[in-house]
């Protein structure tokens, strides 16, 4: 993972989170991002053992101040987790957190001796939490067609298959795709800056919508704006957004989330511990993006598929590239992920069918992962300096306009065919489970392709079209 491209992506959460201040971690080693100050436990006893163990290391210590350790949110909470702040997060700087490091090291031996995690880093949890989607969306002209295109078959409200996707929301015109007409969900809570720059991520959650419909138009579509930080949430507050997302409308028949992040563990996240115990007792099943690291570290939720206890519960998806012969260079890897699918320059709807308006970019990460993209990199910071910048000579080199469609690519859109196609195998065969639905699906695919030499499961839906994979273009 290169630095330059995970500092640029934590200054844009930073912006878009102004009053939470963020470290990166481990030792500003770009896996994950955390906020200062704080750490994460469970309610009850084990948060009574931990401030009280955290607040006698502290003041054993002469370089360790323990007037800050408190409790810093309500003890009781359907997500189960108490945030206990250590520090002040005002102080030190972004490359990591001494008062957080000592209070996990504060607590080893009680966890030794527990023989479970006590406390953990309150992690950011993120559409892309170091990196990139990919690449930006870039305009596409309505000839060009959507990719995947639409499948047949029709809509049934009675026998609609539930899909909800947690994500960033709807864009306010959504509904004149007539591919969106059974979507519906919050609207993206802010489009455009004072400036009319584009926010982070903003159309993700559209984008996101129609590709489940294309490949599934039997289906009811729900999408909720929980990511509305440049994708992003706390730990300490995801659990909660999950569980006002199936309070909302009930546990659909399938999640479809695009976010995650990495924390150097192999037993999941502490924040979202109680809504995965009850996911488990649901029929629901969480099909979860496996992140765009490039990466074998297990990104979470998306690791709970090799965990015994939710196997069955959650499906992880890597990205392959354009060619759907191998594994897209951003997606992560690993026997924690289970299957594959088209994840490099997906067409879908954005935004812009009523209005088509011109929008801003200012943002920017992806320049060094290359390989296997033959097209122009459209987001070199500070600002665009690639295919979206050179077309036709413009003044306004940041300015692009979208027209209703757009490529993106990402574990993000990868995530939403897998969840479509298990979908549209539930109304093939009318099968009422999703859990069991993926299994048959999954036994009956005879797809593969290879990612990092090895051979894994691929799902390639029937109307998506191969993209031509060229050499990576010269670096100027």
């Amino acid at each position: 993972m290169a630095p330059q491209r995970f500092h640029e992506q934590f200054e844009q959460i930073q912006r878009s989170m102004p009053d939470v201040p963020l470290a990166m971690g481990p030792d500003d080693s770009a896996e994950f991002i955390y906020e200062k100050g704080y750490v994460l436990v469970r309610d009850g006893e084990d948060a009574r053992v931990v401030e009280d163990t955290v607040r006698a290391h502290f003041t054993a210590e002469p370089d360790l101040v323990q007037d800050h350790v408190r409790r810093a949110s309500p003890q009781t909470n359907r997500s189960g987790i108490t945030r206990i702040q250590v520090g002040d997060p005002g102080e030190g700087d972004r490359a990591g957190d001494r008062p957080v490091a000592h209070a996990l090291r504060a607590l080893r031996d009680s966890e030794g001796r527990a023989g479970r995690r006590l406390v953990s880093r309150n992690h950011l949890v993120s559409i892309a939490v170091n990196s990139c989607p990919g690449d930006e969306p870039a305009p596409v002209a309505a000839a060009d067609g959507l990719n995947p295109a639409p499948a047949e078959g029709t809509y049934d409200a009675e026998s609609a298959i539930g899909v909800l996707v947690v994500d960033t929301g709807l864009m306010r015109d959504f509904r004149s795709s007539p591919l969106l007409a059974h979507t519906d969900g919050d609207a993206q809570i802010k489009e455009c800056d004072d400036d009319g720059v584009l926010q982070q991520y903003v159309g993700h959650g559209t984008f996101i919508a129609g590709l489940v419909a294309a490949v599934a138009p039997n289906t009811g579509i729900t999408v909720r704006n929980s990511l509305n930080d440049a994708g992003a949430i706390l730990e300490s507050e995801f659990g909660e957004k999950l569980f006002e997302a199936v309070d909302a409308g009930g546990w659909p028949d399938i999640l479809s989330l695009s976010a995650g992040t990495s924390n150097g563990r192999t037993d999941g996240l502490l924040g979202i511990e109680a809504f995965m115990r009850e996911l488990r007792d649901q029929r629901t099943l969480l099909v979860a993006a496996a992140g765009n690291n490039g990466s074998a570290t297990p990104f979470w939720p998306a690791a709970y598929a090799d965990l015994p206890d939710y196997q069955d519960v959650v499906l992880s998806v890597g990205a392959l590239r354009g060619d759907g012969e191998f594994g897209a260079c951003f997606s992560n890897h690993g026997p924690w992920v289970k299957v594959y699918a088209p994840g490099e320059r997906l067409t879908g709807v954005l935004t812009g069918f009523d209005a088509p308006m011109p929008y801003i970019y200012q943002h920017s990460t992806y320049d060094t992962c290359r390989y296997g993209f033959g097209y122009a990199c459209t987001c070199v910071s500070p600002r665009h300096t690639g295919v979206l910048s050179e077309q036709g000579g413009s003044t306004k080199p940041d300015q692009v306009m979208f027209e209703g469609l757009a490529h993106w690519s990402g574990t993000s859109f990868a995530t939403p065919l897998v969840a479509g196609l298990i979908a549209a195998h539930m109304s093939g065969q009318q099968e009422s489970d999703p859990r069991v639905a993926r299994y048959k699906m999954l036994a009956a695919n005879s797809g593969y392709a290879e990612v990092r030499g090895a051979h894994v499961a691929a799902l390639r839906p029937g109307t998506w079209r191969p993209v031509p994979v060229l050499p990576p273009a010269p670096r100027s």
